[in-house]
């Protein structure tokens, strides 16, 4: 069986991480093993020039891990955008349940962060596997519309939909 994955989708600025930030603990709370996927389309870094690990990719190691007794990560080239499913099955392990962040136009179900102040349209519809809003105003949708602060229901419907 493979292990849910919920998109948290939303506009800049919007709430997403925040949101995932609170849900994470109340997934932990609930007995919940939690796995997340932040997507950056503009890159990240995780290496330092200099460090040891930068200076072994800097060599040409096409895959580097760095590894110390509480963590691991691993620094790979891909030649690709992988998807959130390709990610999921090839690195994620021993999860109950993962929050994606970003990746807003794959087929997983969706719960969109809104924000009234933004004056922002909303990104998804029921068509693109729209789950539920977290919003800081009640919007008239044809899917549940969750006050942004309520993680427990959010929580609720993720469980109910997903972990049961």
């Amino acid at each position: 069986m493979t292990t849910p994955l919920i998109s948290i989708v939303g506009k800049s600025n919007s709430g997403k991480t925040t949101l995932v930030e609170k849900l994470i603990p109340e997934l932990i709370k609930r007995g919940y093993r939690v796995a997340t996927i932040k997507h950056n389309k503009h890159g990240f870094d995780i290496d330092h020039e200099g460090k040891d690990s930068w200076r072994h990719k800097k060599a040409g190691a096409c895959t580097t891990v760095i590894a110390c007794p509480t963590r691991v990560a691993l620094i790979e080239d891909i030649d690709r955008d992988y998807s959130l499913a390709e990610i999921r099955d090839k690195y994620i392990k021993d999860a109950d349940v993962i929050l994606a962040e970003g990746y807003k136009g794959n087929p997983f179900p969706k719960i969109e962060v809104y924000r009234a102040e933004l004056k922002r349209e909303l990104l998804c519809g029921k068509e693109d596997n729209l789950l539920a809003l977290a919003s800081d105003t009640k919007l008239d949708v044809s899917v549940p519309c969750f006050d942004i602060n309520d993680i427990t229901s959010i929580a609720d419907l993720i469980e109910n939909k997903f972990l049961q």
